[in-house]
Order: C-alpha cells, then sequence, then structure tokens
C-alpha cells in the first residue's frame, strides 16, 4: 500500500512518524495531510529499504527545496554527479533530481540513489530518449511506461512526467516570446505534431497510475507550459494545462497515488501569489512544487538570486517545495560550487518563506545567531550560519588571529563605530545612573559625564 493508501485507512505509518517528528508536528496531522493530498512523502519502497530519511512536502510542513544535478552530453562522470550530490545534501537541499541526458545515465543513477538520504527525482522521458537514439518521433506508449517502471525499480522517489500538456493546447504556443521552454514539454510537443495525435503520457495516465503505485513512486506533474520569459507569464497555455493538471491530480488520487504539481519558472512579482493561489484551488491544494520563480529575465549569471527572490515570496504564499535555479542558469551545465551557491540562495528563500508564514520553531536560529552576534560570540556566528565556512573565511579575510575571535568588534566598524559595543556602553551608564529615565532630564552644567 502507499503512503496515501494507509494514511487513508487511518494507519500511521513509520515515514509518518518520522515526518511527524522532524517537522514537529503530531503523527496524526501528517496522517491526515498525506490522506488528504495536501502533503506528499516521496519514498519509494525500494529507496526506503536503503539510506533514505523520509520527508513531507506540503503546505503544513516546512518549505523543502530541490537541488538538479546530473549529466549532460557534453560533460560529468559519476564521480562528479556524487559530488554534487553531497554538496546539495550538505547545505541543506530536501530533494534531488537527477536529470542525466548523457551517457551512463543507469549507473549514475544506481550510485546517487544507493548515497542519498533525501528523495530523489528524475524526469524519464530523458533516458528514454537517450535509449532511443535522440528521436523522439520514435517513442511508443510502451517505451515511456518500460523507462518509468525501470526507474522505478531503481528507487526513484518521485517523477515528472508531462502528462497535462494537450494537441489542443500548442497552438497557444505559437506566439510566445520563448515558446515551450521545458524539455520534456517540447518532446512531447514534437510528438504530438508528428504524429498528429493526443500527448500518449496522457492518454496511458491510469496505466502510469498503476506502475506509480507499485512502488509508490510520487508524481510531480510536469509543467510542459510553464513561463520561460516575464513575457510569457500567466498566459491562457499555461492556465489551460493547469486545468488539465488538477483533473490528473484528482485521477491519480483516484488511483491511491501520491501527487504534487510543477509551477512557472519566470513570473513577475505582482503576478506569484496569484499564481500560487490559483493553483491550490485547481489542483485542491494538492503541493505545489515551483521552479524559482525567476522576476526578471536581465541577470544571466545571477539568476540563483533573481529567482531567489521570486521563491520567497512563492513559499510565502503556499509553495510546498522551491526548485533551485543556479548561476549557470541559462548557461550551462553547474559544477559542485553552482549547485553551492544555488542551494544556499533556496535555503534562504524557503526559510524567509517560513519566517513569514509564522511556522513553529522558525525564527528559534534567527533568535540565537542574533543573540550570538550581540555578544560578539563570533564562533557561535559561523556555527549557526547557513554557510559557516563562508562565514568564517570572510571574517578572517582582514581580522585573521584567534584573538578577534572574541574582539568586540568587526574590521567594518572597527573598535570606536561598533553600535552594539557601543549600545553595551548605554546599557552599562543606564545601570551605573539606575536606567534610563522616560523622559529626557537636564543635565546641571558641568556634570555631564560625571
Amino acid at each position: 500500500m502507499t503512503q496515501i493508501e494507509q494514511a487513508r485507512a487511518g494507519t500511521i505509518t513509520p515515514e509518518m512518524e518520522y515526518v511527524a517528528k522532524r517537522e514537529d508536528l503530531t503523527p496524526e496531522l501528517v496522517r491526515d495531510e498525506v490522506a488528504r493530498g495536501r502533503m506528499v512523502i516521496p519514498a519509494n519502497k525500494v529507496h526506503l529499504t536503503k539510506k533514505l530519511e523520509p520527508m513531507g512536502i506540503g503546505i503544513a510542513a516546512k518549505c523543502k527545496i530541490n537541488a538538479n544535478i546530473g549529466n549532460s552530453a557534453v560533460t560529468s562522470d559519476i564521480a562528479t554527479e556524487l559530488d554534487k550530490l553531497h554538496m546539495a545534501v550538505h547545505y541543506g537541499a530536501d530533494t534531488v533530481m537527477d536529470l542525466s541526458t548523457g551517457k551512463n545515465i543507469d549507473t549514475i543513477r544506481a550510485a546517487i540513489i544507493d548515497a542519498s538520504p533525501v528523495p530523489i527525482g528524475t524526469v524519464p522521458i530523458y533516458q528514454m530518449l537517450e535509449e532511443l537514439g535522440g528521436n523522439i518521433e520514435d517513442m511508443r506508449p510502451q517505451h515511456f511506461l518500460d523507462m518509468v517502471e525501470h526507474q522505478a525499480k531503481q528507487g526513484v522517489d518521485y517523477m515528472t512526467v508531462h502528462a497535462g500538456i494537450l494537441y489542443e493546447h500548442l497552438h497557444l504556443t505559437m506566439n510566445r516570446v520563448t515558446g515551450i521552454v521545458s524539455r520534456g514539454g517540447s518532446l512531447i510537443a514534437k510528438w504530438m505534431m508528428a504524429h498528429r495525435k493526443q500527448n500518449p503520457l496522457y492518454e496511458s495516465f491510469e496505466d502510469l497510475c498503476d506502475i506509480m503505485h507499485a512502488y509508490d513512486v510520487t508524481w510531480s506533474l510536469g509543467d510542459s507550459l510553464r513561463p520561460g520569459s516575464i513575457a510569457d507569464a500567466s498566459d491562457e497555455a499555461q492556465f489551460a494545462e493547469l486545468d488539465v493538471l488538477g483533473d490528473l491530480t484528482r485521477r491519480g488520487w483516484a488511483k491511491n497515488t501520491q501527487v504534487m504539481v510543477e509551477g512557472p519558472g519566470h513570473v513577475p512579482m505582482d503576478q506569484i501569489d496569484m499564481n500560487i493561489k490559483r493553483q491550490m484551488k485547481v489542483c485542491d491544494e494538492a503541493p505545489f512544487y515551483v521552479l524559482g520563480p525567476l522576476t526578471t529575465d536581465i541577470a544571466p549569471g545571477y539568476d540563483h538570486i533573481t529567482s531567489a527572490i521570486g521563491a520567497a515570496l512563492a513559499g510565502w504564499s503556499g509553495a510546498a517545495m522551491l526548485c533551485y535555479v543556479t548561476p549557470k542558469e541559462h548557461l550551462g551545465l553547474p559544477d559542485k560550487e553552482d549547485v553551492k551557491q544555488g542551494v544556499i540562495a533556496y535555503k534562504i528563500a524557503a526559510h524567509a518563506a517560513d519566517l513569514a508564514r509564522h511556522r513553529k520553531g522558525a525564527r528559534d536560529r534567527d533568535d540565537a545567531l542574533s543573540k550570538a552576534r550581540f555578544n560578539f560570540d563570533w564562533n557561535e556566528q559561523f556555527r549557526l550560519a547557513l554557510d559557516p565556512e563562508t562565514a568564517r573565511r570572510m571574517h578572517d579575510e582582514t581580522l585573521p588571529q584567534d584573538t578577534f575571535k572574541s574582539a568586540h568588534f568587526c574590521s567594518m566598524c572597527g573598535p570606536k563605530y561598533c553600535s552594539m559595543k557601543i549600545t553595551e556602553e548605554i546599557r552599562a551608564m543606564a545601570e551605573e545612573n539606575g536606567g534610563v529615565p522616560s523622559r529626557a532630564v537636564e543635565i546641571p552644567a558641568g556634570t555631564a559625564g560625571a
């Protein structure tokens, strides 16, 4: 039985217990959210026999982040991908997607699943296309079904399947500035145009549900028609597909499979809240998993920043998981340093969203770090930082000696201009003088400072 199936039967599984402890929620609440479809626990039965530590994605849980790794036809190998995985997990990625599109995909994925304590996601059409020699026109529905089952047997916890793009949607993309930017979506669109037939993944949805159910693989319903530019945000094509994704969500639930829904990639700030609320309504509050969204298109090389702005707003509005963007987005295959930068940017975004939504315990680390900062406890500040190594390195660039780890100033202000040191002095003055009066009191001439 799947997690949602057991939750509907009133059972609290060990995975639900584990998620409840991680989230500081009651097991009963986790069970009820899973039963309702508002939370998913991506935990393939095969991966559960290995290192997987179950985690929950949903509106009742903390905002999660995903990191994408994977090779390409141009570069990368097993060691490189494992380095990326370790970097992502070390800095706090909650899930990792293997988006490999090059050679040796099976071996790379097997190594990733064996090594990963977090859920692993894939886009099965990539490997299927590689095995077909790159010709999507040669695909038959059974090719895709076989690949989904193959990856499920490997232990993949959730899969992006582009079942929501329909033949009748294609004309809506013709005047878009950036067309169809989803790789999987564009491949299915090309297949439909070549064969003049309906999306075979849509027509095979029940068969796919049977495979997902057998291994408890979570659906990540792909956003084939997500906007790839600010100019295309919130257009008719995007929302036409969203309506189909809402229908597929309910069909997936009817087959006792867990479902989350993917969302837009480029959205201006003023449209983000509307997009999140619309998805929640159309898809009956199934967890929303958004790419970014990027709030502007003018910053190649810094898109981890432009997208983290949108991600924080999306999380605040109710997105359950944020798919990171790295500095290399739109420019190249990210290396492990790009993975680190993307994860850090998105941990900030997700944490900011949890603070804005007043999640229980979300502010504890902020308060602890603020206290350490005021007490000039530099080592504790480094320990509590999202990236302790970078925080320490930056401090050491100007004040490397150990004695400065207890100094009551930093190199920006120095000993005379540090506001916190001055605040300490003000408080000492107040204690010496019996406190601070509630209003100004005139001090006799010649006695100031006495």
